[in-house]
């Protein structure tokens, strides 16, 4: 039985006719249209926009590979979307936060954890209050390795287009909460690095959640589902996040495929946004689990 099924009725309105049946500017958004959009003068702009609830021993990774492999093809602005709390995110935003790093600007945003929980609400945030050319909303576990983000420049500058994604990443197997890498009983100092041979290549076949790199005019004139209040409205948990698909419909790119190597992705097993030991913990926990192997 759904929880709150009223809730489900609304999000299967707006994934279902947002931006297809009903057009974008019914909802007072007017988009631009391609060849309406700005290029990029010089190194492109770009804002990384994340959002972490209880991910610190993966938040330190990306965080991390800002530092390890600086960018020098492009600016980069990183936005982080996080809550007091999480006492652990607020040590690593404190740690990484006097460290000076060419090309990167550093911009932590503390929200109450309700508004948190409703990813929509920082990255309207971001998007709206961005100067950047392109926007890249992601989650705390993906790394930007070595040349990651200086590959993804000359795309920046030449693609007319109002979403990219990257055409593949590498990723793990499914980590336990124990292992080495992400264990979080282990006291180590940050920058840290991945062990890239952990990773196997995986094909990513559209833009999603933590793949959607978005033109920086798109995402002013529409901000993150702006004006939706279903979508920009605080929670007691973590929801699932709908909006990313109504964003796309709305905004009416549903994204081109570029070339982003060195883009890694820690996969694993127990989910930071959920109550440890919890029934559905465990239960998220064995259905990961059942995909994983169904994926081999």
């Amino acid at each position: 039985m759904r929880s709150d099924p009223a809730l489900w009725v609304a999000n299967q309105f707006y994934t279902k006719l947002v931006g297809t049946v009903i057009p974008a500017k019914y909802f007072g958004f007017d988009i631009p249209k391609q060849h309406e959009l700005t290029m990029p003068k010089g190194k492109p702009h770009l804002e990384i926009v994340c959002h972490c609830w209880q991910y610190a021993h993966m938040l330190v990774y990306q965080i991390s590979s800002l530092v390890n492999f600086t960018p020098t093809k492009l600016t980069v602005t990183y936005s982080l979307f996080y809550a007091a709390e999480d006492e652990q995110t607020q040590q690593l935003v404190d740690t990484f936060d006097s460290m000076s790093v060419p090309n990167v600007t550093w911009n932590w945003n503390k929200l109450s954890k309700e508004s948190l929980f409703r990813r929509a609400i920082g990255r309207n945030q971001a998007a709206l209050n961005s100067t950047a050319d392109w926007l890249w909303f992601t989650d705390c576990d993906l790394v930007f390795h070595e040349g990651c983000l200086d590959s993804l420049s000359a795309s920046l500058k030449t693609q007319q287009t109002g979403l990219l994604y990257p055409a593949r990443e590498s990723i793990t197997d499914l980590l336990p909460a124990d292992h080495p890498m992400i264990d979080q009983s282990l006291d180590m100092a940050p920058p840290l690095d991945i062990d890239t041979s952990l990773f196997h290549n995986n094909e990513i076949s559209k833009a999603k959640g933590a793949f959607q790199i978005v033109h920086g005019d798109v995402a002013r004139a529409a901000g993150y589902c702006n004006n939706m209040k279903l979508y920009q409205q605080p929670d007691s948990r973590w929801r699932k996040t709908y909006e990313d698909t109504v964003f796309r419909n709305l905004i009416g790119y549903q994204g081109e495929p570029v070339d982003v190597p060195q883009l890694y992705r820690i996969r694993h097993v127990a989910k930071g946004r959920y109550t440890k030991d919890s029934a559905i913990s465990d239960i998220r926990s064995k259905i990961r689990h059942a995909q994983d192997s169904n994926t081999q």
